[in-house]
């Protein structure tokens, strides 16, 4: 079961919300992303957070408040949906603004409990999140196309089918594991901690 957690960032360009977007898969505002979804025509369900940022007179009766502070907007959200049931979670609207927002949604794929396949979809890339109670991860990527596996926990990791291969190294977050690339075919990726795998594009279809 899919969703669709839109944040409040810059507004994704045309081609990710062609891609992300589609009939049956339920959109959730990320606090005042979900104002931003709507100026787009995008149906918005419910509004997720603390609420501090959205126009609350428009979303009367489709808000879930979320006011803890230790933990941010996306964050929140993604444990929502995960307890809710959805295992494919892609988030839009994340780049744009304070830097911070951007290591910061990485931090939320590692808060988020597993169970779930999450996907940050950037205006130059996807991120998708590994966890290691979901079991390996593996993708089939062309030959020559790149793409980077970072540790977000420290723990030894696995990368098999590619350019450069990791055999169980311990690896915390680091710049080892900028560009790798593809051999033409399928790649596994497997850690000890959270892995995000960044990639130019969805691979988690193939």
């Amino acid at each position: 079961m899919r969703a669709v957690l839109w944040c409040n960032g810059r507004p994704p360009g045309q081609s990710i919300i062609d891609t992300v977007i589609s009939d049956g898969v339920p959109v959730f505002g990320v606090d005042g992303g979900a104002d931003i979804a709507s100026e787009a025509g995008i149906e918005v369900g419910e509004v997720l957070g603390d609420l501090d940022s959205v126009r609350d007179s428009t979303w009367d009766g489709r808000t879930s408040e979320m006011p803890d502070q230790s933990a941010s907007d996306l964050a929140k959200s993604l444990v929502l949906l995960i307890a809710r049931g959805f295992d494919e979670i892609d988030v839009i609207g994340v780049d744009g603004g304070d830097p911070a927002h951007i290591l910061g949604s990485w931090a939320a794929m590692n808060d988020a409990p597993s169970g779930a396949k999450i996907r940050i979809h950037h205006e130059g890339g996807v991120t998708t999140r590994a966890h290691p109670e979901d079991g390996e991860y593996s993708m089939e990527v062309g030959v020559g196309e790149a793409f980077s596996v970072f540790s977000l926990e420290p723990g030894n990791v696995w990368i098999s089918g590619s350019k450069w291969e990791v055999s169980g190294d311990f690896l915390g977050l680091s710049t080892r594991g900028i560009h790798n690339e593809g051999i033409g075919g399928r790649v596994t990726i497997s850690g000890e901690g959270v892995l995000a795998i960044i990639a130019m594009r969805d691979y988690s279809s193939s």
